[in-house]
């Protein structure tokens, strides 16, 4: 059966750049969020972002306004009813992502697909909470979704192959490259990925370099195109550190997270989404590091 109709959970920077993506590439798309003011936003959102897609030359504005009206908000579950295919994107947690698919299970029909947006938790175990174990997969998008060209599929154990050659079909149609990872935690790029931004956390916080070289460093010596630090302001230091916990429970010593990732989350340092992280924001550009991380302390007077 094709999928047409698309259910995206949660508002947020990742279910608003999903919801975006589909939208753009002829998916209707029913947009949720338990908060009416997150729809709201996420929406503007869209509007004004495919806006510069016209500014720009990227995309005509007969494209946009045909996209546009693929997009509807309900602040229920009802509008999954008829869905083909679900995109859970909430706060990684297991709990809260099992939470969903056993509401869904309520309202979904029997064809439909449930696919978490999950970086590291385990399909086999968000499967668990369904009745429908063979037809649970991840489809792992990368931010800024609208721009990143990877989503990351990851099987179950009981993921039906069928599952992942529709979701195949989805990936493609919404532009992008699909790699396909077992159900490990991490799976293939946040395994990677993530020790190098924590281990670029421990070389900050251990004052062995300051922000700007860490960042200087992997972007002249290695080519990368973004310092780890900006990287990590980006993805959310928050869930940064939630996904290094669940590395380093399944993993070891390995994968803890550092001192100073688990600082400035306390402090309420988040990244770019807070206006502050390893660097400061405003208006979503970065304008020097975080002077937290630089001042000196004396108990002189």
């Amino acid at each position: 059966m094709a999928i047409q109709k698309i259910f995206v959970v949660g508002a947020g920077l990742m279910g608003s750049g999903i919801a975006q993506t589909a939208i753009v590439n002829g998916y209707d798309v029913v947009l949720n969020d338990q908060r009416q003011e997150a729809l709201e936003r996420a929406q503007m959102g869209i509007q004004k972002a495919l806006e510069r897609e016209v500014e720009k030359g990227r995309m005509t504005q007969e494209a946009m306004d045909a996209a546009l009206p693929h997009l509807a908000l309900d602040i229920t579950i009802e509008g999954a009813k008829d869905a083909d295919l679900v995109i859970e994107a909430v706060f990684e947690n297991l709990e809260a992502k099992q939470k969903v698919f056993q509401q869904l299970e309520e309202v979904c029909p029997p064809h439909t697909i449930f696919a978490s947006n999950t970086s590291s938790i385990s399909l086999t175990a968000l499967a668990s909470a369904t009745k429908r174990p063979s037809r649970v997969v991840g489809m792992h998008f990368f931010s800024p979704v609208p721009k990143m060209r990877l989503c990351e599929v990851i099987y179950g154990l009981l993921t039906d192959q069928e599952v992942l050659s529709e979701i195949k079909t989805v990936g493609e149609k919404m532009g992008k490259t699909l790699i396909l990872s077992d159900d490990k935690p991490g799976f293939i790029v946040n395994r990677a990925l993530l020790p190098m931004l924590n281990e670029a956390c421990v070389i900050v916080g251990s004052n062995i370099g300051s922000v700007e070289d860490m960042d200087n460093g992997m972007k002249l010596g290695c080519n990368h195109p973004m310092g780890p630090l900006e990287l990590a302001d980006m993805i959310g230091l928050d869930i940064l550190l939630n996904v290094m916990n669940v590395l380093s429970k399944e993993y070891g010593e390995k994968y803890h997270p550092s001192m100073i990732l688990r600082k400035m989350v306390t402090a309420g340092f988040l990244g770019r989404k807070s206006g502050a992280g390893f660097y400061i924001y405003e208006n979503g550009k970065k304008v020097g590091v975080n002077p937290v991380l630089v001042q000196q302390h004396s108990l002189e007077q």
